[in-house]
């Protein structure tokens, strides 16, 4: 018995830019889509979608048919919150509004096994093939392929974000543009200059630090997001597709109306 190992770190290692899809929607078949889309990855969310564990550990299955990595961004601060996506066999999780080095040093302990933390082991979920394996795969595979990814989303956690950095035992940063954009009363506006330069400043750092990048959108091209320092492409947003495609469906509907007064070919 094998245990699945990451598809993004695969890629990373490989030199290659590993790309996923936010997801907001929580069916199945949605996931099923990204993957037939080829992407690497889809990131899914349990911060601000009322998604629950069972349905979860469905759309991680379904993922893993198309040999898709699924990140799960956690409800914050919560230690059963932070595990049981692992348990459910997402390959990561991302926590949100990481402000210190300290609570990077929490995360990494309560996620990761001994020697790298002290997470405490079960192995009878689908992550350690419900005991299938020994103890000593199951924690080296965790260790070595699942993935924490934290987030850099205010002011305060920008000026402490070297010393997040150098915290051991994580892989990416995730800068935030949308939440550091309303913090500093310019909400939306993630091309302001102040936006570009934190989002500048949280990639240099990573980089320094042995830490990839993600982007959670396209803010530049990408040969301009690559030479900052990104690795990990995060594409678009389900919502936000659906979302045009029903627009432009009903806007040409509209646009293509007879003129008022005109006869009705099924009159």
């Amino acid at each position: 018995m094998q245990q699945r190992p990451s598809r993004i770190l695969r890629e990373l290692r490989a030199g290659q830019c590993p790309t996923s899809l936010k997801l907001n929607l929580m069916d199945p078949r949605v996931v099923e889509l990204a993957g037939l889309a080829g992407a690497s990855a889809v990131w899914m969310c349990n911060e601000h979608v009322p998604n629950d564990w069972l349905n979860l550990e469905h759309m991680i299955r379904a993922a893993k048919l198309y040999d898709m990595d699924t990140v799960v961004r956690v409800a914050k601060g919560s230690y059963s919150e932070y595990l049981k996506p692992f348990e459910c066999d997402a390959t990561g999780i991302m926590v949100p509004h990481v402000a210190s080095a300290d609570e990077a040093r929490h995360i990494v302990e309560m996620v990761r096994f001994h020697p790298l933390g002290r997470r405490p082991i079960d192995g009878g979920n689908m992550d350690g093939l419900f005991c299938q394996i020994s103890a000593a795969d199951y924690i080296d595979h965790s260790n070595r392929e699942r993935l924490i990814v934290l987030q850099i989303e205010s002011p305060e956690a920008l000026e402490r974000v070297d010393e997040i950095a150098a915290v051991p035992g994580f892989d990416i940063l995730l800068f935030g543009a949308g939440d550091f954009s309303h913090l500093i009363g310019k909400i939306g506006r993630v091309s302001e200059p102040e936006v570009v330069a934190a989002r500048k400043r949280v990639a240099a750092a990573a980089r320094r630090n042995g830490k990839w990048v993600w982007t959670p959108g396209l803010f530049e091209s990408r040969e301009k997001l690559e030479a900052e320092g990104t690795s990990i492409f995060n594409l678009g947003a389900d919502v936000i597709g659906l979302g045009d495609y029903f627009r432009e469906r009903v806007g040409t509907f509209q646009r293509e109306a007879p003129a008022p007064g005109a006869a009705s070919q099924y009159r």
